[in-house]
């Protein structure tokens, strides 16, 4: 005959084996809504604004979301547009499946990105293509190759140091485009991302949107035209120019961000030139891209130089 308290235990052990099993249920269906989001997060961008709500109904288990945390950080002032938003390990870029290239790049830099580990660098990493674009809207190394141009980096590999996984995806290809190599990608271009570090460096929290551009010419009579050239047997388009947009937070506690603009043309640049020379109006780019920068905050709670020459609140701003 069994005793009460035998019968007192296995009640007690059955009720804990279904409740373990109630909870192993609950984090399973927990992770696989967690999955879901962020799959649908990459894939229409609108999700992320509600994402934060989302992960606070079910966060019962405190399961940490990198994917979310990262988009919100590194797009804290808004999307410049909502085409083919992709979210990678430390960038976030919107892919221009026509031209295969990018309409823009978005990346937050903090020093830990421009520090990183030992190792850690383009050295170990290769250029490839992005396998999660489809095939026929995909570039390949082919489409570079003996093309004239340099392979040039939207987000710069030098801006994602902090791991080798975040430097590696900056070489691939939806973060390339086809650039003039001597005079400007390895001249200009290379001095102003070495100017944005500088700045990361001096103010710890940069935002830096960067992107290509296909400025029209005039015809005469009032008419304009687009050229671009085209390289590969996927039509990877060639850009006219290169923007990259710029905010720098403030290290005083209520203190307003600047913001500035270049615009570079994809040409060989003198090496006597200065990057204040391509200073450019934001609204220009906007314009011509069809873009709106930093759209999360009001233009008149920037401080910015929002025309074509070196600005005195630049020099002042702390």
């Amino acid at each position: 005959m069994r005793r009460p308290w035998h019968l007192l235990l296995g009640v007690a052990f059955g009720l804990a084996s279904a409740f373990s099993c109630f909870l192993a249920g609950i984090y399973f269906q927990h992770s696989h809504a967690t999955r879901q989001l962020q799959q649908l997060i990459q894939q229409d961008v609108y999700a992320y604004y509600i994402s934060p709500k989302i992960f606070a109904v079910f966060s019962f288990f405190s399961v940490a979301n990198e994917t979310s945390n990262n988009m919100q950080r590194i797009m804290k002032y808004g999307f410049p547009g909502l085409d083919d938003v992709r979210l990678y390990s430390d960038f976030v870029l919107s892919y221009d499946r026509r031209n295969r290239v990018a309409h823009w790049v978005c990346e937050h830099l903090q020093l830990a990105n421009l520090q990183g580990a030992r190792g850690v660098g383009r050295a170990g990493a290769t250029y490839r293509p992005d396998l999660s674009v489809p095939s026929n809207f995909r570039s390949t190394l082919a489409d570079y190759k003996h093309s004239g141009f340099d392979r040039g980096h939207l987000a710069a590999a030098g801006n994602h140091r902090e791991q080798q996984v975040h430097c590696n995806e900056t070489f691939l290809l939806t973060n390339i485009a086809p650039q003039v190599g001597q005079g400007f990608n390895s001249g200009a271009w290379n001095k102003l991302e070495i100017y944005v570090r500088e700045l990361t460096q001096n103010f710890g929290s940069v935002y830096v949107c960067t992107g290509p551009l296909f400025k029209p010419r005039a015809q005469g009579n009032r008419k304009w035209s687009v050229e671009y050239q085209m390289i590969g047997s996927s039509m990877v388009a060639v850009p006219t120019h290169f923007f990259k947009v710029i905010m720098v937070e403030s290290r005083l506690p209520l203190g307003k961000p600047y913001m500035e603009a270049y615009v570079l043309p994809n040409a060989p640049i003198p090496d006597q030139s200065t990057l204040r020379d391509f200073l450019c109006d934001i609204r220009e780019i906007e314009h011509f891209a069809g873009l709106h920068f930093f759209q999360g905050i009001r233009r008149s709670a920037i401080f910015g130089s929002n025309y074509p020459s070196e600005s005195q609140v630049f020099r002042d701003f702390a």
